[in-house]
């Protein structure tokens, strides 16, 4: 049995629908068993199965055979779903108490407006950089690049793009502070 799971897995790696669904047959049961056993929950068990199903849809090469049997080691996959859903269920339940604090954290409309006025603010101090410091500006903050990732898009040593950054902030910051105090032309 383990020798034609193996061969399974290998067609499943290969995109055999079939071979997925034969796999599936084969351990639906034990694995819901087992995943019900851990979470106590039929919901967290079918998620748990589903789950490993898909990383044996998606995921190539997990299964090595040196790893021992493949039905152990499709359990260990399904033991460590079940130990990552349930530790997800738990960060996410929490109490009223709770969920009214939260929403209690929830920013005021004044705030908004607040928050709202700054980033025109600071749209405007970018504006306001020279071309070369904006254009750092726009791809590192605002489309999340890395320093690196800049500096080979734009053809230019990584100190210059730290360099055009820090003097970038430095003129945001005084930008800003003089239009905060009116001080700005």
């Amino acid at each position: 049995m383990s020798e034609r799971d193996v061969e399974l897995y290998h067609l499943v790696q290969q995109g055999d629908k079939q071979a997925l669904e034969a796999l599936y047959d084969r351990y639906e049961k034990l694995l819901f068993s087992f995943s019900y056993r851990m979470t106590g929950s039929s919901d967290i068990s079918e998620e748990a199965i589903q789950e490993v199903f898909i990383k044996l849809w998606t995921k190539k090469g997990l299964y090595k055979e040196e790893k021992g049997k493949f039905s152990s080691w499709l359990l260990t996959v399904t033991r460590n779903t079940c130990l990552d859903l349930l530790k997800k269920k738990k960060e996410t339940t929490y109490t009223l108490e709770e969920r009214d604090a939260i929403q209690a954290n929830d920013p005021s409309t004044e705030d908004i407006i607040q928050w709202k006025e700054e980033g025109q603010n600071l749209r405007e101090a970018v504006q306001e950089l020279a071309e070369d410091q904006r254009k750092i500006v726009e791809l590192f903050y605002f489309k999340g690049l890395s320093q690196r990732q800049i500096s080979e898009a734009c053809n230019i040593p990584l100190g210059t793009v730290k360099g055009r950054v820090r003097l970038a902030l430095k003129h945001l910051r005084k930008y800003i502070s003089n239009t905060t105090e009116g001080e700005v032309e």
